[in-house]
C-alpha cells in the first residue's frame, strides 16, 4: 500500500504543466487550510477540486483521526478520484497537516477545462482512475461490509460495489476486526453490518448504499435530458460517450451494475484492440469514465418502471420514486439470464447460487467444487476464471456439443484444463443443502443416469430473456420481447423503434449480433439519428 502510495504521489508532482494551473486559477479561488483543518469529510459530496500550492494534505481515519496511508499530497498535487465526475461522495477523510494554500475549482469549471484542453484531461483521468483502481485493489475505504462470508444481503451490496467498482472493505463476521468495528458504531451483537464514514447503514440494501454514496443522481425536475439511456451494458455506455462527444445531455439508467451481463465476463479475447484479453467489467470501466469525461453521467440501481409520452417528451418512472424527462430514449437494456425452475432456487440465492462470476463471487468457491450451467461464451469464460480457486469446475452443458454455441478457442481451452469437467446432456434435477447450498443431483438425459456433485457454488449462466416489460406498448416487439427496430417496424433509421425518438441497440434489439463488439458499435452509431432527432423537433 506504502509503495503504491509512494509511486502515485510521485507520478503526481509533475502532472500538471504550468499552462493547465494557470487555467485552474483563471476558474478557481485560492484558500487557506491551517494545520489540522479537514479538508474532505468521508461521506460528503465531492464538489471541489483542490490542487494544491504549498502546504501538505494527509488522509486519515474518519473515526479515530489516524493516518490511514504513510505517503501524503504536497505541492503540485490534487485531490479527487473518479467519483469526483458524477457527484459521488469521499470514500476517504482529508486533512491538512501543515498550512496548506489551495486554489479550489468547482468541479463544473473542472470539467468545462478538460473538454476545452485535452492534454489536462488525460493528466486527471489518469490519476482519478489510477486511485480509484488502488483504492479497490488495496479496500483503501470507510466502507466496511460485516458478514459477506456468511450472509446473503451481505453478499448482494459486496456484488453491487465489486461490479461498479466501489471500494470496500469486507470483514468476517466472526473475526476480532468485526467486533471493534461494530463497537465503534454502538452495534451490539454479533451481526452483519453495513459502516459506512463510521455510520451503521440501518437495514441494508444495495440501493440505500448508493443513496449514501451519492449514486442515484437526483436530477432537477426542470431538467430535460437530450437522450435517457436506458441500461449500462456495452452499447449504453457506448452510447454514453458518444452522447457527450456530440456535446448531448445525456443520463444512464442502470438498475444493478455498469456493465451489464458483460461486465461479468472474467476474460474477453477476441475485441478488437486487446491481444492479450480484458475482463468485461475492466472494458466497460474504462468506457465510463471516457464518458463522464464529455459529461455523461450515471445513476444506480435505478429501474426504469414505466413510460409516458408527452407532446415531444418521454417521461419514465424510477424506481426511486422520481421522474425523469427526455427527448429521446436510447433502450439498451439488453438480456438476463434465466432462471432454471428449481425447487429451493430461490432460498439459495445468494447462498450458493450465483447469476455473475467476478473477484467477488470467486471467493466463495474456495475448497469447494464449482458448478456453471450453460454452454455459452459467459459460461466458459466463467469455468476458465473460476478454475483459478475453485477445487475443481463442472460444466454443465444440456446439448451434445458446444460448437454451435461457444467460440472455438474458448472450447479448446475448456478441453485442455484438468480442473475443468464438461458434462454433455446434463441438467440439474435438485438442489441439496439447508440455509447454504450443499451440492447438487444432476442426470445424463440421453443415459438417464444421476450424479450428486459436492458443490457451494453454483452458477447459472443459460438462455437469455430480454428486460422489455416496460417498453410494452410503446415499442413494437417480437414474440420474445425483443425491441424491433428499423424502417421494416416503422422506424425511420436503423435503431429506431415503431415510436420515433425511441431507439434500441445491443442484445436487447430482435435480430442484432449477441457479441460485445457488435453492442459497442450499435451503441456508438445509434448517435447520428439520435443527434437528427433531438435537433429537428
Amino acid at each position: 500500500m506504502e509503495s503504491f502510495a509512494a509511486d502515485l504521489a510521485q507520478m503526481q508532482r509533475t502532472a500538471l504543466h504550468a499552462d493547465h494551473v494557470s487555467a485552474l486559477r483563471m476558474v478557481g479561488v485560492p484558500r487557506t487550510y491551517a494545520d489540522g483543518d479537514i479538508v474532505i469529510r468521508a461521506g460528503e459530496p465531492m464538489t471541489e477540486f483542490l490542487f494544491i500550492e504549498s502546504g501538505e494534505i494527509e488522509v486519515v481515519n474518519s473515526s479515530t483521526g489516524e493516518r490511514m496511508i504513510d505517503a501524503t499530497m504536497g505541492p503540485s498535487q490534487f485531490t479527487g478520484e473518479i467519483g469526483m465526475l458524477s457527484g459521488a461522495v469521499s470514500m476517504f477523510q482529508m486533512r491538512a497537516c501543515a498550512e496548506t494554500q489551495v486554489i479550489v475549482v468547482k468541479i463544473a469549471a473542472l470539467v468545462e477545462l478538460m473538454s476545452r484542453i485535452p492534454e489536462m484531461s488525460d493528466i486527471v483521468l489518469t490519476v482519478f482512475a489510477a486511485r480509484r483502481r488502488g483504492n479497490v485493489e488495496r479496500s483503501q475505504t470507510v466502507l466496511k461490509l460485516i458478514g459477506a462470508d456468511v450472509d446473503p444481503a451481505i453478499q448482494k451490496i459486496a456484488q453491487f460495489a465489486s461490479r461498479n467498482r466501489i471500494a470496500a472493505q469486507l470483514i468476517d463476521l466472526q473475526s476480532p476486526e468485526a467486533e471493534t468495528e461494530r463497537a465503534s458504531c454502538d452495534l451490539q451483537g454479533c451481526h452483519p453490518a453495513v459502516i459506512f464514514a463510521g455510520k451503521a447503514i440501518e437495514n441494508p440494501t444495495p440501493q440505500k448504499l448508493a443513496r449514501a454514496l451519492g449514486l442515484e443522481l437526483n436530477l432537477d425536475k426542470e431538467e430535460v435530458l437530450d437522450v435517457l439511456i436506458v441500461g449500462g451494458g456495452p452499447a449504453g455506455v457506448a452510447a454514453g460517450v458518444y452522447a457527450g462527444a456530440e456535446g448531448l445531455s445525456a443520463v444512464v439508467v442502470e438498475d444493478l451494475a455498469i456493465g451489464g451481463q458483460a461486465g461479468t465476463s472474467s476474460r474477453i479475447e477476441n475485441y478488437m484492440g486487446f491481444p492479450t484479453g480484458i475482463s468485461g467489467g475492466d472494458l466497460i470501466w474504462r468506457g465510463e469514465v471516457q464518458a463522464m469525461k464529455f459529461g455523461t453521467r450515471f445513476a444506480m440501481p435505478i429501474r426504469v418502471e414505466a413510460l409516458d409520452q408527452r407532446d415531444d417528451l418521454f417521461c419514465a418512472s424510477l424506481s426511486n420514486g422520481r421522474e425523469v424527462c427526455a427527448r429521446t430514449v436510447i433502450v439498451a437494456t439488453g438480456v438476463q439470464y434465466r432462471k432454471l425452475p428449481l425447487e429451493r432456487r430461490d432460498a439459495f440465492e445468494g447462498a450458493g447460487i450465483y447469476y455473475a462470476a467476478t473477484e467477488m463471487e470467486s471467493r466463495f468457491c474456495h475448497a469447494t467444487d464449482a458448478v456453471v450451467v450453460g454452454g455459452g461464451n459467459s459460461a466458459g469464460q466463467a469455468a476458465m476464471f473460476l478454475s483459478r480457486s475453485a477445487r475443481r469446475v463442472h460444466l454443465l452443458v444440456r446439448s451434445d456439443s458446444l460448437a454451435a454455441s461457444m467460440s472455438s478457442y474458448l472450447s479448446a481451452r475448456l478441453d485442455a484444463d484438468p480442473r475443468i469437467s464438461v458434462h454433455f446432456n446434463t441438467e440439474i434435477e435438485s438442489l441439496d443443502g439447508d440455509t447454504h447450498l450443499d451440492g447438487v443431483t444432476v442426470r445424463n438425459t440421453l443415459a438417464n443416469n444421476r450424479m450428486h456433485i459436492d458443490s457451494r457454488a453454483l452458477f447459472i449462466m443459460v438462455g437469455a430473456a430480454p428486460n422489455t416489460d416496460w417498453l410494452e406498448g410503446h415499442a413494437a416487439l417480437d414474440d420474445h420481447g425483443f425491441v424491433l427496430t428499423g424502417a421494416e417496424n416503422g422506424g425511420r433509421s436503423q435503431f429506431e423503434t415503431s415510436t420515433h425518438g425511441i431507439f434500441a441497440v445491443g442484445d436487447v434489439r430482435a435480430g442484432s449480433v449477441k457479441r460485445v463488439a457488435s453492442s459497442v458499435g450499435e451503441g456508438s452509431v445509434v448517435m447520428s439519428a439520435v443527434w437528427n432527432h433531438v435537433n429537428n423537433v
